[in-house]
């Protein structure tokens, strides 16, 4: 039997990016990971929200852990293109037991399949994608401050 999954995205506006463009992206690499085991049945996909947000308050993502609670939620897995555009800080520690208590596997290209619970160097992975995630959040404010204040500076506005 083929693996029924759902996909997992998001996508911010405030860099400039193209929700369409970043949506296939994300499905291109999920189904990549995914084509062998199953496919993606319904998305749970996020546009012009902050990755800082929690999942309990993206409306998206808030669905998606809201489904993990029913047996016949129509998937038996998740799956994610890009964990630095799900996960941000700590978000990884604090959702990925909900996945699990559920019994839905959580899968995610950087570790080429499902995330292992008891693997402490799927949870480092996913840490340091967090990690990298609050990282760029923080190089985008300082280039968005700095192409503002810029005009200010050179032309005296």
């Amino acid at each position: 039997m083929r693996t029924r999954f759902a996909l997992a995205g998001r996508v911010s506006t405030e860099d400039q990016q193209d929700p369409e463009a970043s949506r296939n992206w994300q499905i291109t690499r999920a189904e990549a990971l995914i084509e062998p085991h199953g496919k993606i049945v319904t998305q749970f996909f996020d546009v012009g929200q902050s990755r800082s947000i929690p999942w309990q308050r993206r409306p998206r993502a808030s669905a998606l852990l809201e489904a993990l609670i029913h047996p016949d939620r129509g998937f038996e897995a998740v799956v994610i293109g890009e964990p630095q555009r799900a996960f941000y800080g700590k978000q990884f520690g604090l959702t990925f037991p909900v996945f699990v208590h559920y019994g839905v596997q959580l899968w995610v290209p950087e570790v080429g399949g499902p995330i292992d619970p008891e693997s402490e160097a799927h949870d480092l992975v996913m840490s340091v994608f967090g990690g990298m995630s609050k990282g760029e959040c923080n190089r985008i404010k300082i280039r968005v401050r700095a192409a503002m204040s810029a005009p200010a500076k050179i032309e005296g506005r």
